[in-house]
């Protein structure tokens, strides 16, 4: 029968040592991706047309993530994927109706080969019409910068 002596456990031992303090990670913990909101695609923006109905446009997009009591008209699709390994990717989406039916869009996800007429879309840094106050979630979003 082979016995350990104490000097194999001290050799172990201090290899065990010198691996978890020379910085290359052995074992790193499993990290998950993160998905939040609404995943909106090219596609389902390229679907979207003027005049489209609020249910209609439900239908298309989903219920939207953020609805303003102040600004009834605008709904917000807000997506944010957070990786594992570091990589975070956000979309955003805004839209505007008018007497209850789609009047624009606006945001990062744009539908190919939609021509900016038959969707205005807003500057980037107006959120409402002109001469509108923004709402208390707008400045909300802004101050989190959402």
């Amino acid at each position: 029968m082979m016995m350990i002596s104490p000097r194999h456990f001290a050799a172990v031992g201090l290899a065990m040592l010198l691996a978890a303090c020379s910085g290359v990670p052995l074992l790193s913990p499993y990290r998950i991706d993160v998905q939040q909101g609404n995943l909106v695609s090219q596609e389902m923006v390229a679907t979207l047309k003027p005049g489209m109905s609020r249910d209609q446009v439900k239908f298309v997009l989903g219920t939207p993530l953020l609805t303003d009591l102040f600004h009834a008209d605008r709904w917000d699709y807000v997506y944010r994927l957070q990786r594992g390994g570091g990589g975070v990717e956000e979309r955003r989406l805004a839209v505007f109706f008018e007497k209850d039916l789609l009047k624009r869009v606006d945001g990062d996800v744009v539908a190919q080969g939609m021509s900016a007429a038959a969707v205005p879309s807003a500057p980037k840094d107006a959120g409402q019409p002109a001469g509108e106050e923004k709402g208390f979630l707008d400045k909300l979003r802004d101050w989190l910068r959402f």
